[in-house]
């Protein structure tokens, strides 16, 4: 099970663990009181309570507040958020488009670059390139057995293996792995692996949305619900684009 941590009305003061249910997946909750004169001494206390608690309960991952400041207390006790890369990763095609509209980019060129062959790299490459005219490739052994079916099952081309310049000069380059020696030149970058780069904002079918509880990390809770079943690929749609460049 995953947990969460919300906060609560000051006035209700007593912590509390219950098992809490969003679309049908149960998180263990634990609710934290906190009003704006709560002073930061006693919210640290109260963090290492709930962080001890759901450490001792069998917890890994969790759901956190919104812009939560205290991370290292949950780390402590070998608690981590839940990670969105799959998330991230399974949003690629809808992440550039958007990203592309935004800046009023056609899309002519887009490029992915990975280091291994996944279902979501094979899935990224071939809507791009039934979405767009020119797509660049650079992935490792299993790419051109990828493009070959690409050309024989759409009658679309990839090109495979570009060089640095190349890719450098895609309008959108959507990348896996980490690619240092790549200078972007005012293209749109998604760097699909960092944990670090704000999500861009996401929406859900209004039925769904209306299920989602308020003041918890929507990136994380989305990406737990995924991970979980809950929600199906194409659920989860981009709404607008969000730091996107180097």
């Amino acid at each position: 099970m995953i947990g969460m941590i919300v906060w609560i009305p000051a006035e209700q003061r007593k912590l509390g663990v219950t098992e809490r249910r969003v679309m049908h997946m149960s998180f263990l909750c634990v609710q934290i009181p906190r009003g704006p004169r709560t002073p930061e001494w006693m919210l640290r206390r109260r963090i290492r309570w709930a962080a001890a608690k759901l450490h001792r309960l069998g917890i890994k991952q969790v759901v956190l507040p919104e812009d939560f400041p205290w991370l290292d207390l949950l780390e402590k006790k070998g608690l981590r958020t839940v990670e969105t890369t799959g998330l991230r990763r399974r949003l690629a095609v809808e992440w550039t488009r958007a990203a592309l509209e935004a800046r009023g980019m056609p899309g002519t060129q887009v490029a992915v670059s990975a280091q291994k062959m996944t279902p979501e790299v094979v899935r990224t490459v071939t809507e791009l390139a039934l979405r767009h005219r020119y797509v660049l490739a650079d992935l490792p052994r299993g790419g051109e057995e990828l493009c070959r079916r690409l050309r024989r099952e759409y009658g679309v081309s990839v090109q495979l293996g570009p060089d640095r310049e190349q890719l450098e000069r895609a309008e959108a380059l959507v990348l896996f792995d980490p690619r240092e020696d790549l200078q972007p030149q005012g293209a749109v970058v998604l760097e699909l692996y960092r944990e670090d780069v704000p999500l861009p904002e996401l929406e859900l079918p209004p039925a769904l949305e209306d299920q989602l509880p308020a003041g918890v990390s929507r990136g994380t809770l989305l990406a737990a619900l995924e991970e979980g079943g809950v929600l199906r690929y194409g659920q989860i749609t981009v709404k607008a684009p969000s730091c996107l460049t180097f």
